[in-house]
């Protein structure tokens, strides 16, 4: 009896085993690319990876009250490491290091912060970043006098290598003027 129960044990595993690979060699493929989509997603702080490498930026600042009208190229690279909870990027703008910026991110209330650091220590602040499928919001405020005008640059990725952007400002935190706009392409 027990050389039985282990014959018919060993063939129902080799023959659940054969079906199983038979099944998954014939299923197609879209049976599995919601999950692979998914591994490919990064999440929490690995978003911000993609801003590493070198871009090439190219700007067109409109008059208003906070600037003049110009039009600016520059090289912008990214040097950027992840070490735990942190990912930092040196920014280097047409070669010079400009400043560090360090990202954290809280996977409770799914925000981003952003922190800069100026080559000489001065920090130059930082604050929420807003991470929301491919546009990613820096929103800040500033009040002067009483009065708090409040600021977002927008940078939408249009894909890992491109990047539209603009920089806006409102008085009442809904009507938004453009200040600049630009686009972002990587070149390595």
């Amino acid at each position: 009896m027990r050389r039985w129960f282990r014959l018919t044990a060993f063939r129902v595993c080799a023959f659940l085993t054969v079906l199983s690979a038979i099944l998954l060699t014939s299923a197609p493929p879209w049976l599995f690319a919601a999950d692979a989509a998914a591994i490919d997603k990064p999440s929490g702080l690995d978003k911000v990876a993609v801003y590493q490498g070198t871009w090439k930026l190219t700007v067109e600042h409109l008059e208003t009250p906070f600037g003049k009208a110009s039009h600016e190229e520059t090289n912008l690279r990214n040097d950027c490491w992840r070490s735990a909870a942190f990912y930092a990027c040196n920014q280097f703008v047409d070669g010079d290091s400009k400043a560090l910026l360090v990202f954290t991110y809280d996977a409770k209330s799914d925000a981003f912060r952003s922190h800069i650091t100026l080559p000489d220590g001065t920090d130059a602040g930082g604050g929420k970043l807003l991470i929301k499928g491919n546009v990613w919001t820096f929103p800040w405020e500033s009040t002067e006098n009483g009065k708090t005008t409040h600021f977002r640059i927008l940078n939408t990725f249009t894909s890992n290598d491109a990047i539209e952007f603009r920089q806006e400002y409102s008085t009442d935190g809904e009507h938004w003027t453009v200040m600049a706009r630009g686009s972002e392409t990587r070149v390595e």
